[in-house]
């Protein structure tokens, strides 16, 4: 996406919840490597870096790893790395990484268009005592309880010729089997945590929260981008702020017995 167009601090709840918890195991300065997948532009990576040995994240869109590249130079951070990839090249980090590396994954947002197969995929990478963190950022903009956001699902309606349901992997019905499937994947001890806030933001914000929640297939083509972020802006009500009520939860999981 065009730079101008991207979002600051879109998971700013999620961004806050990873940066206070351990992981699913103690994390060691020393040794420890933690693997975003579906990383965007680094909100989840970066929080971890200055509490474990590096980082690396994973993302099928160039741009992203770009504006994330362009975080962590902002931040001083020398410790992470970026690899473009998509959730089926999940494989791959075993060859930058080594065998049993990581100490945790973290998939956030993107999980919604991702296979479910990518937790069993996830766990051969995993050292002794690692683990996964799903996190799920509160429900879409489209489908919150204000009149910007009634405006904001019309006019992504009319766009896209469909109409707007899916809770892009954030309902108790999505958790509660993205649970059941990292148990079966292997995982042990799955837990969920929350952290809930309310925060305004930016029309960039907005667009960029909207963006990050678009498949790559489905986004406007380059000489129709700055057409859409125009007609959301023109569709939105200009006399209210833009109030963001989130729930954030985070599904914590502990790999199993791994062979030595």
């Amino acid at each position: 996406m065009d730079p101008d167009l991207v979002l600051e601090g879109v998971a700013t709840g999620a961004v806050v919840l990873a940066s206070q918890l351990p992981g699913p195991t103690s994390l060691s300065i020393r040794t420890d490597v933690v693997l975003d997948v579906g990383c965007g532009t680094g909100q989840l990576a970066l929080p971890f870096a200055s509490r474990v040995r590096s980082v690396t994240g994973m993302d099928p869109e160039t741009d992203m790893l770009r504006l994330a590249r362009d975080a962590a130079d902002t931040q001083g951070i020398r410790n992470a790395t970026w690899m473009l990839g998509a959730d089926t090249d999940v494989p791959a980090p075993r060859t930058l990484l080594g065998e049993r590396s990581p100490a945790v994954t973290g998939i956030g947002q993107a999980l919604h268009w991702m296979h479910e197969d990518l937790f069993r995929a996830v766990t051969p990478l995993l050292r002794r005592g690692g683990g996964i963190a799903v996190i799920s950022n509160g429900t879409p903009l489209w489908l919150q309880d204000s009149a910007w956001s009634h405006a904001l699902r019309g006019c992504l309606e009319e766009w896209f010729g469909t109409t707007l349901e899916a809770s892009c992997g954030t309902s108790s019905h999505d958790r509660l089997r993205y649970a059941q499937t990292l148990e079966s994947a292997g995982f042990v001890d799955v837990r969920e945590l929350a952290v809930e806030y309310s925060g305004e933001l930016t029309f960039h914000q907005l667009f960029g929260g909207v963006c990050s929640a678009i498949p790559a297939d489905q986004w406007p083509g380059p000489d129709d981008r700055a057409v859409f972020a125009e007609r959301i802006r023109q569709a939105l009500p200009t006399d209210e702020r833009f109030t963001e009520h989130v729930r954030v939860t985070t599904l914590l999981g502990r790999v199993g017995v791994v062979d030595a």
